[in-house]
């Protein structure tokens, strides 16, 4: 939820963007219906069931989101409407009940009042009271549709598929082969001793998996035989492509065993076409391949444990030549997104399964397998991974390529001195490997932060590491990699290795034309014209202007934000 401190900061934006641009998954900004107050009163409700689902979060009233304009965006909200008859009407409307809290801010513009509504996170489903309801996903309140409602009885852990048990012996259903292979991945993640000292059944009843003297369907993917699997789990199997291009593979290979029988058929499928390769460079040698094998086993642990297995649809591994992607079915749940996985609460789609693996040291349950995808990429100067969702299917892709000897050798000295290197320090590092620069802005929504926790990261990184060199003024904005890094990094031969000599050429061209403006009717030069001649983006422009004017006290600006304009004017000429 946000802070009415945190609204009244948002809303200095909306002289320079919308508010519906301001907008995400726990913010939403409505305009008051000053005609009708029942259709407010019920926009009001409305909202309240769709935060309520959507996981909780705050609600603006009184600011069109489509307008850009302080002024004219804030309209308000009626004096007259009172906080605690609203409060009632949402409770007396909603099942189950929700009480909001309100809290008015004060405003120079429109009434002179905004009403904030927080809606804390509770259980849902909630509807109203004929049984209506909306869900928040994203930034849009969608119907509470059959289907959203069973993902949100998943992600409560009311519905949990893989805790039904299954009819008929237990002995009748156990592979040994499957046992075995399960024991040797538990004991070689030194799993607890005692746990795997236990006889098989004594295992299975201890782990949760036997329930009232039946198998229950997590133990049968965990250990269960093929055929047994392919009767209780009809929609579970996993097919492996080796892909010649996007339309055409030249092997295939397809299973419905217990996952980890599964998983290392998988990875020796893979493994086939993903030979070792020695690097030496000065006193250290390195072991890699195209595809780490932590990776591997992290996003295919993931495809596996994740996937909603009541969806007729296959875990599909694609192998191209120069990259490989992994898709299971079921989407995200619990509000997970590619734009902010990296540091969400883990939630599970079978939670009996993953607290199994969890016992078993085979999965993590503090997003750590996450963070281990993108690191075992990035420490070798990799692309970290790419997660899309994909309608009710999630891929991941992993990119290919060489190892950078120069750029792994880069972490283990920091490692050997005790500066360890964070996530967000080798995301920030990589993302400068191959672009000139980057700003708070870019920077947070890479290593999915705010942007207040992105500057002080990169403010410490220049500062605490010297990685990097801080240009223009004020901590909003950070130029590329410091020379040193640079030169340690070997990146002589980077098309971004140049920048400054290609930044001051900018400011030359710039004050040139400012220049021979100066004392025409048209001598003023506007962001986008500065743009065209520099081929820089907007916030680079804004940067050199203002460098300019520091520089130059003939370079002078009239206006501000979207309507700046500057022109140069030398009085001694």
């Amino acid at each position: 939820m946000r802070s009415a401190a945190e609204i009244s900061r948002l809303l200095n934006e909306l002289d320079t963007t919308i508010a519906d641009m301001l907008e995400d998954q726990d913010l939403d900004f409505k305009e008051w219906d000053t005609k009708s107050l029942s259709k407010a009163v019920r926009m009001v409700v409305e909202m309240a069931i769709c935060m309520a689902n959507g996981g909780g979060g705050t609600v603006v009233f009184g600011v069109s989101d489509k307008i850009q304009s302080r002024a004219r965006a804030i309209l308000g909200v009626p004096p007259e409407v009172d906080q605690n008859i609203l409060m009632r009407q949402v409770y007396d409307s909603t099942d189950p009940k929700i009480t909001p809290v309100f809290e008015d801010l004060q405003v120079p513009e429109g009434t002179g009042r905004i009403l904030i509504m927080q809606i804390n996170r509770g259980l849902p489903p909630y509807t109203d009271t004929s049984g209506m309801g909306k869900i928040r996903i994203g930034t849009d309140c969608k119907p509470l549709t059959g289907t959203l409602r069973r993902k949100i009885a998943v992600e409560t852990g009311e519905s949990d598929y893989t805790s039904e048990r299954i009819p008929g012996a237990i002995e009748s259903h156990i592979s040994s082969a499957a046992m075995e292979a399960i024991r040797n991945a538990a004991e070689k993640e030194q799993a607890p001793a005692d746990l795997l000292a236990l006889r098989d059944l004594d295992l299975l009843k201890t782990l949760g998996l036997i329930k009232n003297n039946q198998l229950t369907r997590a133990g049968l993917l965990l250990v269960g035989k093929e055929t047994s699997i392919k009767e209780y789990f009809p929609h579970y199997h996993w097919i492996h492509l080796r892909m010649i291009d996007d339309t055409q593979y030249s092997d295939r290979m397809d299973g419905s065993q217990a996952l980890l029988i599964a998983l290392n058929r998988i990875i020796d499928r893979i493994m086939a076409d993903n030979p070792l390769t020695t690097v030496a460079n000065g006193m250290f040698h390195f072991e890699y391949r195209r595809y780490p094998e932590i990776v591997l086993r992290e996003v295919l642990m993931n495809a596996l444990c994740h996937a909603d297995f009541q969806i007729n649809s296959p875990i599909l591994i694609k192998q191209f030549p120069d990259h490989l992607e992994i898709a299971n079915p079921g989407g995200f749940i619990g509000g997970i997104t590619p734009q902010n996985i990296l540091h969400h609460v883990p939630v599970a789609r079978n939670p009996l399964l993953v607290d199994t693996l969890t016992k078993l040291r085979l999965v993590n349950r503090s997003n750590l397998g996450i963070s281990r995808m993108y690191r075992g990429m990035l420490i070798e100067g990799k692309e970290p991974p790419r997660i899309d969702e994909q309608g009710d299917s999630v891929k991941v892709s992993l990119k290919g390529g060489d190892m950078s000897a120069s750029f792994r050798t880069f972490v283990e000295q920091e490692v050997a001195s005790g500066r360890g290197l964070t996530l967000d320090h080798l995301l920030i590092l990589k993302y400068l490997l191959s672009n000139r620069e980057i700003d708070t802005k870019t920077a947070a929504q890479l290593i999915q932060r705010t942007e207040a926790e992105a500057s002080d990261i990169l403010h410490a990184m220049e500062h605490e590491r010297g990685y990097l060199e801080h240009g223009g003024s004020g901590r909003s904005y950070y130029c590329s990699l410091a020379p040193a890094l640079h030169r340690e990094l070997d990146l002589t031969g980077n098309p971004y290795g140049d920048r400054r000599i290609e930044w001051d050429a900018a400011k030359t061209r710039i004050l040139s034309v400012l220049q021979q403006k100066q004392g025409r009717t048209d001598r003023f030069l506007k962001n986008a014209e500065a743009r065209q001649i520099t081929h820089l983006n907007r916030y680079q422009v804004t940067r050199l202007l203002n460098e300019l004017m520091e520089e130059n006290p003939a370079v002078k600006k009239d206006g501000c934000a979207r309507g700046a304009q500057y022109f140069y004017s030398d009085c001694s000429k």
